[in-house]
């Protein structure tokens, strides 16, 4: 199967940056050389602060959430004679992966902004409860972050092993989507709860979107009897849920975005 467009998801603008726009002055040239012992050795860099980190993370969605259109995909499958259908596989397992790290990335640095923002109002005492619900939650989605979803591992057996590979990575990826989808509605209600403190309201999470697990017997036992045909349907709905998944999230990570860069 294969690859559909990626969405751009980007807003058209974004939170500002607080680096100076003008440049430094020039060194003045000495006409000497320069000997190794007159160069400072370069030092740590600075520490993004939270804000830049909550703006990074929101940028680099391009990158993460890549969306897949399943007919195309099919398409490029048979015109290669199932040879696209790898790719398709690779980019199934990274892409879940690396959406998990990028919103992990986000919502911690959401909550540190918060928290920094809270003590700035004297707000901390009253925030915590939320503070503390929500770092549960991300613990949740920092403890995925060590499961064995490497794409090119996975890739790898996918062709020495056809077929059931792809029915077990295709249950992990379930169960996946359903407890990072759980754990990010948590986040995203305590999110709206600390940020409307500070007067800045933010889209409450729909908690009756969180993904129902599939019946996997159900599925295995129509994919041998259909001689792999159903597996057909099984790629579709490893594409179009998390498809799903991502759009949803797109409008609460723009209004969180926007949030950070009008209190920072």
């Amino acid at each position: 199967m294969t690859e559909g467009e990626k969405d751009d998801g980007e807003p058209a603008s974004g939170p500002r940056s607080d680096r100076p726009t003008t440049p430094t002055n020039p060194q003045h040239f000495s006409g000497l050389p320069v000997t190794p012992t007159s160069v400072a050795p370069p030092g740590p860099l600075p520490a993004m602060s939270s804000a830049d980190r909550v703006h990074a993370a929101w940028q680099r969605r391009g990158e993460t959430d890549y969306i897949f259109d399943y007919w195309t995909a099919l398409g490029w499958t048979i015109l290669t004679l199932g040879i696209y259908s790898l790719y398709v596989f690779y980019q199934l397992v990274r892409r879940m992966r690396d959406h998990n790290a990028r919103r992990l990335e986000l919502f911690d640095a959401a909550l540190v902004f918060g928290w920094e923002e809270a003590g700035r109002r004297g707000l901390q005492d009253d925030l915590t409860p939320s503070f503390q619900r929500a770092n549960a939650h991300i613990d949740v989605l920092r403890s995925m972050t060590s499961d064995f979803r490497d794409p090119v591992i996975w890739l790898v057996l996918s062709i020495i092993v056809r077929g059931l590979v792809e029915i077990i990575a295709f249950i992990l990826l379930d169960q996946d989507l359903t407890k990072h989808d759980r754990a990010e509605v948590g986040i995203e209600y305590e999110l709206a709860v600390i940020f409307g403190r500070f007067g800045r309201e933010q889209p409450q999470p729909d908690q009756t979107r969180v993904k129902v697990p599939n019946n996997y017997v159900g599925r295995i036992v129509a994919s041998i009897f259909s001689l792999g045909v159903y597996l057909f349907w099984w790629y579709y709905n490893q594409m179009d849920d998390p498809n799903r998944h991502f759009q949803t999230n797109w409008p609460q990570e723009d209004a969180l975005a926007a949030a950070v860069a009008s209190l920072r």
